[in-house]
């Protein structure tokens, strides 16, 4: 008697085009962050921010939804949420929490204000959470625009449990929710050199036209505050606008971005390159880079009137910070932190609606 043997899975082939994208948005983080403290003195600087800051967290963003099930959630899915994201956001709070009281500051652990990039970890926990119920509806993506808008005009949702930001992105995670709903991938793989190649003209064309303007009107953007706008992060009262239409500025942010975010996965390589491999470690560059920026940020050494070498010096510094912190050895160093398993946390037995299933020793029904 012959058995068919068993076919064991097989591991899911990465997609190159959603790793290089991956790793180029996350630097384009890591540079938004190293350049910022030469956008108060230097309108090169503050063009640059804008023109990163325009797109690169939607697509960070984006991305995450992309990728992010909205099947009703089962114990493993929750599972992911905890190892993934609260667990490591409880780590880094405690550890910058630490880093504060060496400095001077008290020492209070307050889980409900994330430490500068840390509100990320918070906004994706609910983000994923709530895309299963959000996509139950019929529009989910207009009526996440709508949360966005109307949680502007709400003094009392701010960065709390990262609430602002929450609110204020969800429009892009919902976004990319629904690049995959359209199966976009699959054609645009697909798609010949030639046709592909008039897109991406296009997209070079509209970025072209954005980095254009940001330095042409730097002096308007500085007086509209674009720049708190495009962080999500406060009232649009708080931001110094109370008239009825503010919610006009972040309706046009949110489409330009998504805009900008489709122009840009548009521009991303579809085989693999030698950054390739390095979209895999996107959290431990998101969750270490600031570490190494830190002294920067704090120590007033980029403060003041800059040489002109500096902004384009910083940004290859931030490039250098993002491949070095995607190594293996890296990575090997930092995953207890990153990407802990905290496998003693975890019953490790089935559970059901109804309690705990408990077999007998004889494997038979109780």
């Amino acid at each position: 008697m012959h058995t068919r043997p068993q076919a064991t899975p097989t591991k899911r082939r990465r997609v190159p085009l959603w790793d290089n994208a991956r790793w180029i948005a996350i630097t384009l983080v890591v540079i938004g962050h190293g350049i910022l403290p030469l956008i108060g003195e230097s309108n090169s600087a503050y063009s640059v921010y804008l023109f990163i800051y325009s797109f690169h967290v939607a697509v960070f963003v984006t991305v995450s939804g992309y990728f992010a099930k909205s099947g009703p959630p089962n114990a493993r899915a929750l599972r992911q949420i905890l190892t993934d994201i609260v667990f490591p956001f409880l780590i880094f709070e405690t550890i910058w929490t630490i880093i504060k009281w060496l400095l001077g500051s008290d020492f209070s652990l307050d889980y409900a204000t994330a430490s500068w990039t840390l509100w990320f970890l918070i906004a994706l926990a609910v983000w994923r959470i709530v895309l299963p119920y959000l996509v139950l509806l019929r529009y989910p993506l207009l009526i996440a625009i709508a949360i966005s808008i109307g949680a502007g005009y709400t003094e009392s949702i701010d960065s709390t449990f990262a609430l602002s930001r929450t609110f204020g992105m969800l429009p892009f995670f919902v976004f990319g929710w629904k690049l995959r709903q359209w199966q976009l991938t699959g054609r645009w793989l697909e798609l010949r050199s030639a046709v592909a190649w008039r897109w991406r003209a296009g997209a070079i064309a509209l970025f072209g036209v954005t980095l254009v303007l940001m330095p042409l009107a730097i002096e308007t953007w500085r007086d509209l505050k674009l720049r708190r706008f495009m962080l999500y992060d406060e009232s649009y009262q708080a931001i110094g606008y109370d008239e009825p239409w503010s919610g006009a500025i972040r309706l046009g942010l949110l489409l330009v971005a998504m805009l900008l975010s489709v122009a840009f996965l548009v521009l991303m390589p579809r085989r693999a390159h030698w950054f390739t491999p390095f979209g895999t470690a996107t959290m431990y560059i998101y969750l270490l880079h600031t570490f190494v920026l830190f002294p920067f940020r704090e120590t007033g050494v980029l403060a003041g009137d800059q040489p002109f070498w500096v902004l384009p010096a910083m940004m290859l510094l931030c490039v250098g910070i993002s491949i070095v912190l995607s190594l293996k050895p890296v990575r090997r160093v930092f995953r207890p932190l990153v990407e802990p398993r905290a496998r003693w946390m975890f019953r490790p037995e089935p559970s059901t609606a109804t309690g705990t299933i408990v077999l007998p020793p004889d494997g038979g029904p109780k």
